[in-house]
This record gives structure tokens, C-alpha cells and sequence, in this order.
């Protein structure tokens, strides 16, 4: 195995073929996304968000981002009394940051807490429109200092390894897969102009048989701009109707949607909200329980359940080799398109090792009938080698907002 950048060290660079039916050759996928209002996502990207925050505060103050992993937000779902033409909040949601800060280095102290509770309601500004975020949620800040031994280990500014853990990813998106990303994007961005009535709570799942698929989609009413039932029976009807269309769009095969089927007319049981969201009535949330680094839940595809919203962006492979292991399966696929059908991506670290040199970064490919993976094989090292060699370039990215972790 060849030998990089002077140091005895190895990239330990596997690709390998995988004899494996691809995935739209599958009789049936399960494909899923919470969207931006749901708990857990709310949840990711709060801890997003405050990473963010500290690491430009550290950017500012110190020239470099310090050591933190704000990691382990909770949502704790608050009471509220929905009703047509509008009910109100009775106890707020609560949120709970947790996680790991540099508070003080070089003499000088830094106001952690305050901004990550700043940051949590930015966030919460800019996404939830309906949500009060001084009435309707409380913050609390738990974020302390980091262990000794984490800190000691970042501090050597090598960038090694926060931890041993592993990335996984993988390329093409199925035609199933594109389907679910692309309707809760809608719903929650074009489709709002026109249905305001529709919150920004949205979970779709994706179920498909074959050339069928059945979305089955969970969204949450604003009860503010429904008068009464029949209003409800007739906002239901239209978004499914826009979601057909969108449908058309982005599926060759047949589609059919289900809207709030915990619903009940007879029964008058709605899915009605005051803010969109159903946190403010007892739903919960957490960070790592929501979407991976690509935005979607994929149980017919190699996942990590690695939380990556809120890790560092410097060293924390949890996120790093994640994120890296989407863009190399999907320069690789783009790279190979005809040769390759399907793409597994896996970087595996050694906590305190070099985040650049892991045990093990292994492609995965699902080769197109007849092409030998000898044809590509020396190009896919080349991508693999390039992207592990840069990957410190993905920090100022995350920290830009350029890559999203949920």
C-alpha cells in the first residue's frame, strides 16, 4: 500500500467490488424525512447552529476554532389547545442544550452560554413562522467544559481523531429516494405561499412496492387559518393534489398519496397545531434520531447512526467522515456513470490518529454488467486519496452553511 506525505503513514484505501443487487432492482424500499419542523430535526439543527455560533465566536476571538461538541440537544414537548380559528399555548416547549465548550483558554473567558442560547433562537426565528420563541419555548443552557483529555487531544491543533468512529454513505439517490426529499422540500418552501395553512411539521415516508410508491405524509395544521372542518377536508385534498403534480415531476412510477391518516372526521380528531409544530404538544425530540448527513432515513442502505449535527467541524470524524463519504460516493458514481451503477462509501478513524489517515476508507462498487472494476479502480483511488488529503476544507464549509448535516 503505497505510502503519503512523508510520514509512514497510509490512507489505507480499499476499493473493492460488491457483487449486490441495486437498489432499484429492490421489489420494495422504506425511505423516510423528518422535516424541518419536526422535533428531531429542530433538534439537529439547533445543535447545528450553536456549533456554528461558537465556532465563529472562537474564529473572532482566538484566530482558530476551539475545542466543543454541542451534540445532545433534547426537546421536551410542551401543552398547547389547538382549535379551528385559532387556540393558544398552555405550557411551552422546553429546550435543553447540552454538550462540551471551551470556556476559557489563554486567559481570556468566552460567553458560551449566551450565545448558544442566542443561536438556538435565530434558528428558531428563521424557521418556525407561526412560533413565538419568547412565549412559546424556554431555553436552558447546560453546555460545560470539555474533559481534559478530548481538549489536550485537540489542542495539539494535528487534527487527530476526536474519536474512533466511522462515516458511511452512498450514491446514486433511487428514484424513491429523490421523491422524498424533493416533496417535504416543497411542502416546506414553495408550497407555503400557497398553503399557509400547512406548518412546517412534516414527516414523509416513502413506501415503495415495485413501480408503486405510497407516500404516507404526517403535516401539521395552523389552526389560526382553518375555520372549520370542512376547510381542513379541503386543504388536505389540495395538498395532495400539489403533491401528485410534484410527483410527475420527479417519479416514473405510479404515486399515490395519504395525508394525516391518524385523522378521524367522524370522531372530529384533526392533526391541528397552534404553530406548525408538534412539539408544543407533547411530541419530544432529540439529536441523532431524525435524518442522516444526506437528509434522509435509508434502512435499505448503509447508515451510520452517528449524530452529526452540532460536532466540531475540525476534528469529529462523526460528522467529518460522514459528510466526506456523500461527496466522494457521489463524485465516484459521477466519475463512473455507465460503468458503475451504485456506490458504498465507509471511513473508519482511530481516535488520536490523523483525521486524513483513517484504518480504512473503502469503496464499495456495484459495477454495470460486464465492466471489469479494473477500469476504474485507479480513479476511484485518486478521488478517495484528493478527498482525504482536503479534507480539512469541509470545516469552513460547514461553518459557512454550505453543507447541511440533517
Amino acid at each position: 500500500m503505497p505510502i503519503f506525505g512523508g510520514l509512514g503513514l497510509t490512507r489505507n484505501i480499499i476499493v473493492e467490488e460488491l457483487t449486490h443487487t441495486p437498489i432499484e432492482m429492490y421489489f420494495s424500499e422504506i425511505v423516510e424525512r423528518k422535516g424541518v419542523g419536526h422535533p428531531d430535526t429542530v433538534a439537529d439543527a439547533i445543535a447545528e447552529a450553536v456549533s456554528v455560533a461558537l465556532c465563529k465566536m472562537y474564529l473572532e476571538e482566538s484566530g482558530r476554532i476551539l475545542h466543543h461538541n454541542t451534540d445532545e440537544v433534547q426537546i421536551v414537548g410542551g401543552q398547547s389547545n389547538p382549535r379551528f380559528g385559532g387556540g393558544n399555548i398552555l405550557e411551552p416547549a422546553k429546550i435543553i442544550l447540552v454538550g462540551r465548550a471551551t470556556v476559557d483558554a489563554n486567559g481570556d473567558s468566552f460567553p458560551v452560554g449566551r450565545r448558544a442560547v442566542q443561536a438556538a433562537k435565530e434558528y428558531l426565528r428563521k424557521m418556525g413562522a407561526h412560533l413565538e420563541v419568547d412565549t412559546d419555548v424556554t431555553i436552558d443552557c447546560l453546555i460545560g467544559k470539555g474533559s481534559n483529555d478530548l481538549t489536550a487531544l485537540y489542542d495539539t491543533q494535528k487534527h487527530l481523531s476526536n474519536d474512533t468512529s466511522f462515516g458511511v454513505s452512498f450514491a446514486p439517490l433511487s428514484e424513491t429516494e429523490r421523491l422524498i426529499l424533493e416533496t417535504e422540500k416543497f411542502i416546506n418552501g414553495p408550497l407555503k405561499s400557497d398553503l399557509p395553512e400547512v406548518g412546517h411539521d412534516i414527516k414523509v415516508m416513502g413506501v415503495r412496492r415495485e413501480n408503486n410508491i405510497r407516500l404516507t405524509i404526517a403535516a401539521a395544521m395552523v389552526d389560526r387559518f382553518i375555520p372549520d372542518k370542512s376547510h381542513y377536508v379541503s386543504v388536505i385534498e389540495q395538498l395532495q393534489d400539489e403533491i401528485l403534480d410534484l410527483s410527475a415531476k420527479h417519479a416514473k412510477r405510479n404515486v399515490k398519496v395519504d395525508i394525516n391518516t391518524g385523522d378521524d372526521y367522524d370522531q372530529d380528531v384533526f392533526y391541528l397545531t397552534v404553530t406548525g409544530l408538534s412539539m408544543e404538544n407533547g411530541d419530544d425530540g432529540s439529536v441523532g434520531r431524525g435524518n442522516r448527513a444526506n437528509g434522509l432515513i435509508t434502512p435499505c442502505r448503509p447508515m451510520s447512526l452517528e449524530a452529526c449535527a452540532g460536532k466540531n467541524p475540525v476534528t469529529h470524524v462523526g460528522k467529518l467522515y460522514n459528510v466526506l463519504s456523500r461527496e466522494l460516493a457521489e463524485r465516484i458514481f459521477d466519475m463512473g456513470q455507465g460503468d458503475i451503477q451504485e456506490v458504498h462509501m465507509r471511513i473508519v478513524s482511530q481516535i488520536g490518529k490523523p483525521i486524513d489517515y483513517p484504518q480504512a476508507a473503502t469503496s464499495q462498487l456495484i459495477m454495470a454488467k460486464g465492466v471489469p472494476l479494473s477500469r476504474v479502480k485507479a480513479e476511484v483511488d485518486a478521488i478517495i486519496d484528493e478527498g482525504l488529503r482536503r479534507i480539512s476544507d469541509l470545516t469552513l464549509r460547514l461553518v459557512e452553511g454550505e453543507i447541511t448535516v440533517f
